[in-house]
């Protein structure tokens, strides 16, 4: 439980805070496939750079990507999440929408669930509540393999915003204290609807939860610019520092010490 307490006084300040990413997959659109060792580098060198959190994810979420069974993402998770806790000062959120690998990776340790789906499942509110966790509550549009499929919005940041005010208050009433919003930058988006839910960003503040947006490398960038997901660092700390300035508190990013370094000047300059 003091994990759990450290995630409340975290969420509890006015700084911006920085998730830094570690996928244990085969096929994460940037860093899927990496070695144990690159792993394990990747995790010191977030720690050197001041993370705050880092979170792990053991099944691919890309747009088209095939969902794989529990056992098989619990599995993944395994093999890796007890020698990333050792290694590691940050809290440890684990990216996941099933309730049986949430219940494994808070048992492990981990204090924070960041779930895709929202929070949609009963039994995950109940579990991440049971172990007294907190839960990122996403936004998305449609499934993994077909939500970039002709995604249609009304009014992008309306809808996005109804959505998460629901099931703010049904994580709420599980008993979950530790919540954090975000809405699902390219989770069944065009460019155009990113673009627009950014815009309008501090709409979701009056919700009361601290938003998170996780823009890193995301294909938008590349849709603006033309750049690979390779060289769309530059793209990536401008959309991460806009946000910041519309009213997001936590960033999901592959490049921790650059966002660290950014955010940094953001704040001072603010």
């Amino acid at each position: 439980m003091e994990r759990s307490h450290q995630l409340e006084t975290l969420l509890a300040t006015k700084d911006p805070v920085v998730m830094g990413i570690i996928n244990v997959t085969p096929d994460s659109f940037y860093d899927g496939g990496a070695s144990e060792t690159a792993i394990y580098n990747r995790v010191d060198a977030m720690t050197a750079a001041g993370v705050a959190i880092i979170d792990i994810g053991a099944e691919s979420t890309r747009p088209g990507a095939t969902p794989v069974p529990a056992h098989v993402e619990r599995e993944r998770l395994a093999a890796y999440l007890p020698h990333i806790m050792s290694r590691t000062t940050a809290l440890i959120s684990v990216d996941t929408y099933k309730p049986s690998v949430a219940d494994y990776a808070l048992s492990e340790g981990a204090v924070l669930i960041n779930d895709i789906s929202g929070g949609e499942s009963p039994d995950m509110l109940a579990t991440v509540a049971r172990h007294g966790a907190g839960i990122v509550l996403m936004h998305k549009q449609g499934d993994i393999p077909t939500m970039q499929n002709n995604p249609v919005y009304a009014d992008p940041i309306h809808d996005v915003y109804h959505y998460l005010k629901h099931r703010y208050a049904a994580a709420t009433a599980a008993g979950i204290r530790s919540i954090i919003i975000d809405p699902g930058i390219g989770f069944g988006k065009t460019r155009a609807h990113n673009t627009a839910i950014l815009q309008g960003l501090s709409a979701l503040q009056s919700l009361k939860a601290p938003i998170m947006v996780g823009v890193s490398r995301k294909s938008f960038i590349g849709d603006i610019t033309g750049a690979p997901a390779a060289d769309r660092l530059p793209g990536t700390i401008a959309a991460t520092t806009i946000s910041y300035m519309n009213g997001a508190r936590l960033f999901r990013v592959h490049d921790v010490a650059e966002t660290i370094q950014a955010l940094a000047v953001c704040q001072a300059l603010r």
